[in-house]
């Protein structure tokens, strides 16, 4: 049965850029005015060449958005559970050479983080961890799960790669959603930047969705760290995994996040820098393409760039984070896994959200509905 690694095999890097570089106005143009938008199209909307229409794309953009998600932009926020972590990363502060004092909490102190942000409003949470199978290991998340559950009607988990059978595991302990980043699809440079440990192994990070899809999970998302390569070629792989990954596992949906590389303890230099208006035209380049997928955008971004984007095709959006085990109530001063931009807290992104004539909602609307 075939793979997403085996269509990723047959599909050239430095060939895929070139591509994406030759693209034309007539061919940005062609994929503007298209009905249904293939890859190709992707790759010109992605190009250098889309940047005169960006103006274009981002009220196709809105109207599309509005079509299908209305006026609503989901509010999430992540509970980083343990900063331990057997990886070597380039880029984060949870790196195993960086040596920093260790944490994972306790149910107790994961109760005291939930108060808090049960205080904030928050019905979405995203669990975070490092990656330490030792410490975090599937029966950890079943322990984490059960104690949180009562709390949540959406619970997203931002993890270790594991077994098709730890997610089917996972599931009924009210797993809802996995947020799985490549972080780069350059398979030469993902070894650079993932020189020791289990993140080490390219191909086996590669097949993740393809698990998750198997175990039948409701919601994954994508994504790369943008500024470890190349972006506009980083984003038409992701693009190309979230195609493959819709018709073969069209139950579940999808999410497609866009970190940009932050400062962290230990700092990595981005290889290449992505400005504002870049982001704005791979956002709504994104929506060009999918009209269903889910667009999320979190607190690593500046509160201009978030009070801009709202409008433009998010779905969804942080606030208040803390990405450090402890930091909304046990422990503040703990090990941050980057800096976040946005520190507004989440009444007033929920005051922005609403300002411009949208709606902040707490809970997730599938759910929600089931209930009502």
């Amino acid at each position: 049965m075939t793979k997403f690694t085996d269509l990723f095999e047959s599909c050239s890097w430095d060939e895929t850029s070139k591509s994406i570089y030759a693209k034309t106005s007539a061919d940005v143009e062609r994929a503007l005015n298209s009905p249904q938008r293939t890859l190709e199209d992707f790759k010109a909307l992605i190009s250098p060449a889309a940047a005169p229409y960006l103006e274009q794309m981002a009220q196709l953009s809105q109207q599309l958005t509005l079509k299908r998600f209305g006026k609503a932009i989901q509010m999430y926020v992540p509970l980083y559970l343990s900063n331990e972590c057997n990886n070597i990363c380039t880029y984060c502060g949870f790196s195993y050479d960086n040596k920093v004092r260790r944490k994972t909490l306790t149910p107790m102190e994961i109760m005291q983080e939930v108060a808090v942000i049960k205080d904030m409003g928050y019905d979405h949470v995203l669990l975070v961890t490092g990656e330490a199978n030792q410490t975090v290991h599937t029966e950890y998340f079943k322990k984490v799960l059960e104690l949180i559950k009562p709390h949540f009607s959406h619970i997203s988990m931002e993890v270790q790669p594991l077994d098709t059978e730890d997610y089917k595991e996972l599931t009924p302990y009210g797993l809802n959603t996995v947020l799985v980043y490549q972080e780069t699809y350059h398979q030469e440079d993902y070894k650079k930047h993932h020189p020791k440990g289990k993140k080490s192994n390219f191909q086996y990070r590669l097949e993740t969705p393809d698990r998750l899809g198997e175990a039948g999970i409701h919601k994954m998302g994508l994504g790369v760290l943008i500024g470890l390569e190349d972006w506009r070629t980083d984003s038409f792989f992701t693009a190309m995994h979230l195609n493959y990954l819709e018709k073969r596992y069209w139950q579940s949906k999808y999410s497609i996040s866009f970190p940009r590389l932050r400062p962290f303890s230990g700092g990595l230099e981005p290889k290449v820098v992505m400005n504002d208006k870049e982001l704005v035209q791979l956002i709504c380049a994104y929506r060009l393409f999918n009209e269903e997928v889910e667009l999320s955008i979190s607190t690593r971004e500046s509160i201009v760039f978030r009070n801009n984007i709202v409008k433009l095709g998010i779905t969804s959006i942080s606030a208040g984070s803390k990405t450090n085990p402890g930091g909304y109530a046990v422990e503040p001063q703990s090990l941050e896994q980057f800096e976040i931009s946005d520190e507004r807290n989440a009444k007033e992104i929920a005051q922005m959200i609403s300002s411009q004539g949208y709606e902040p909602v707490w809970k997730d609307w599938d759910v929600s509905l089931t209930k009502n």
